[in-house]
């Protein structure tokens, strides 16, 4: 288990840009970022293993990108052109075992959210 901070949500309008920051009081395998948005389930934004590379949903489009610092031990996630459907709950996870950006199976820390809202 591992203590997750998150900060860098807010408010910002269409095709604008926010970077949402998550911190660990540990370095786990993977941290990722995962949201709940209005309508849908939690859904995988992000994921990034020790020594690999990020894996992103497939909504991200290129539009985000994610960056780890093994020795802040933060996974940072640069959100630029976002839309209203970006709008939700944004939550930082980590696993010691898995990776997987497509299911939130395997996760075990979970941050408390921070709050994502894009107007038009």
């Amino acid at each position: 288990q591992v203590q997750l901070v998150e900060s860098g949500g807010g408010s910002v309008q269409r095709v604008g840009s926010l970077r949402l920051s998550c911190s660990g009081d540990s370095n786990m395998y993977c941290f990722a970022w995962f949201r709940q948005v209005p309508g849908k389930g939690r859904e995988g934004v992000a994921s990034f293993g020790v020594g690999g590379r990020p894996f992103y949903g497939d909504f991200v489009q290129g539009r985000f990108t994610a960056s780890r610092n093994y020795v802040k031990r933060t996974l940072d996630l640069q959100m630029d052109n976002l839309t209203r459907e970006d709008t939700g709950m944004y939550y930082c996870a980590a696993s010691s075992t898995v990776c997987r950006v497509h299911t939130d199976d395997g996760y075990t820390s979970w941050g408390q959210g921070t709050q994502v809202t894009v107007s038009s």
